[in-house]
């Protein structure tokens, strides 16, 4: 559980596959055998690292990431189905990880901004034009998310690099919606005030929790 995270393995047993009612089952079937929490991290695990890696660098990725499925793990029997779905569950854990290195994020959007350069968000680029493309736009983009407050940061980037829905948002981070709301706004409208590059962070989306 400590280890780099891998990639997720197929053929998982008799368990359910990789729907939400399969995660559910497969923690609570943790909860008696501890070994098959194992699976539930190789399954979500590479996810988890992606989206910290993006907000903290790969440095702090592989421990965020493991002290989150620790976090987890402990407190596995305390995972309600009904009230949040797996990935909430998950980010959300991620998320408090995540505010302990607020400096450390800061620091590596400070960097984004003044370099262009993402390896995370390269990795998945074929195209170099695409990267360059990505590049002159991601500077002036995450100078902006560098001042934005760590709780309006949170769901921005869940909303943007994660594709939640506002209830999802609200869910990993145990607030309204209508907080996911406001935020939301708030943190296009700082965004929007200082770049006028074009950005999917800024453009509107219709999710399950209603329109931006």
């Amino acid at each position: 559980m400590t280890d780099a995270p891998c990639r997720p393995s197929s053929g998982d047993g008799t368990l359910a596959g990789d729907t939400a009612d399969g995660d559910a089952s497969l923690i609570a079937a943790s909860i008696e055998e501890p070994e098959l929490f194992a699976v539930f991290f190789d399954r979500h695990a590479p996810a988890i690292h992606r989206y910290v890696a993006r907000r903290l660098g790969q440095d702090a990725a592989d421990d965020v990431t493991a002290e989150t499925f620790l976090t987890a793990f402990r407190i596995r029997e305390r995972f309600d189905a009904e009230r949040a779905g797996v990935r909430p569950w998950l980010h959300g854990i991620a998320a408090k990880q995540i505010s302990r290195h607020r400096r450390e994020e800061v620091r590596a959007l400070k960097i984004l901004a003044r370099t262009g350069s993402d390896p995370v968000a390269e990795s998945w680029t074929d195209s170099a034009d695409d990267r360059l493309a990505a590049q002159a736009a991601s500077r002036p983009l995450a100078e902006a998310l560098a001042r934005l407050s760590a709780g309006d940061r949170h769901v921005l980037l869940l909303f943007a690099w994660a594709d939640f829905t506002y209830q999802e948002i609200a869910q990993a981070l145990d607030i309204p919606v209508g907080t996911v709301r406001s935020r939301l706004n708030r943190a296009r409208r700082k965004l929007r005030a200082v770049t006028e590059a074009h950005s999917p962070v800024l453009e509107p989306r219709v999710h399950e929790g209603g329109p931006a």
